[in-house]
């Protein structure tokens, strides 16, 4: 089972584009379920706004859908409004956050991230707007044009933001973290979002003897190194670094040569 999110695909990163869809065509067909957990795109302004690059994922999504690769679809804070038009046209099942697997006695929670960023306090007044299915609905039935232009400054807007933002204000919030552990009774939550890839080992306890172990898996994102995160029969999560002009080798979830990097 393997998990990505934060590729951020646009039409200036046609580099990013190609190493995707070389991972679908030579890594993933080996796992049994792929999930993206957000921000597969820089922006996304609607279904049905043409775009020649989104159509080249759609196709290369579908043909690992139908080599047998059950794809779930989250949504990012960069493209929330991916549709079911769009989800169908790659063969992939759109999922709410936060999504819960159980795997071999494990209970792991998905996400995309943002929502644990609770000292932003702009970003999370922003997302509680742009979450809203009546303003998204006003939304996409503004003319393509009106659209493109919000988003433009949506993105420099973002951009400044990060620039001048302390660093930990862009970052989880423990206290978000151990909510969210707490709420959903949760021993691994994996999410995306900040761009700090790792593996934390949380302190919890479950009201046992025995200390329960926790973990947070942070996805990372696709710029200088592509990521991946892969989930055992076993429930045991690993986060995998690659250069992204690897070259995997057909069909056998191995590369040609060199090793990819694991987080541990």
């Amino acid at each position: 089972m393997l998990l990505i999110s934060d590729l951020h695909l646009e039409a200036r990163r046609p580099d990013i584009t190609d190493a995707l869809l070389n991972f679908l065509r030579h890594k993933a067909p080996a796992a049994s379920q792929l999930y993206i957990l957000g921000d597969l795109f820089e922006a996304w302004i609607g279904d049905d706004a043409p775009d020649p690059m989104a159509d080249r994922v759609a196709t290369a999504l579908r043909e690992l859908a139908d080599s047998g690769t059950n794809i779930h679809l989250m949504h990012g804070n960069r493209d929330f409004l991916l549709g079911d038009d769009f989800a169908e046209r790659c063969g992939a099942r759109l999922i709410e956050e936060p999504w819960l697997l159980e795997i071999a006695g494990k209970r792991l929670a998905l996400l995309h991230g943002d929502i644990l960023c609770t000292r932003d306090t702009a970003y999370q007044e922003f997302r509680r707007l742009v979450r809203d299915p009546a303003w998204q609905q006003e939304f996409l039935d503004k003319p393509l044009s009106e659209r493109q232009e919000f988003a433009r400054q949506a993105r420099q807007q973002s951009r400044q933001a990060t620039t001048t933002s302390a660093a930990e204000i862009m970052d989880v919030t423990g206290s978000a973290v151990a909510s969210l552990f707490e709420d959903l009774d949760a021993d691994v939550v994996i999410h995306g979002h900040t761009h700090r890839p790792a593996i934390h080992d949380l302190p919890g306890d479950d009201g046992k003897a025995v200390r329960r172990r926790r973990r947070r898996v942070v996805l990372g994102d696709w710029d200088k190194s592509g990521w991946y995160g892969e989930i055992s029969d076993s429930g045991n999560v690993t986060l995998t670094e690659f250069p992204l002009a690897v070259h995997w080798q057909e069909k056998s979830g191995q590369k040609k040569s060199g090793q990819a990097k694991p987080s541990t």
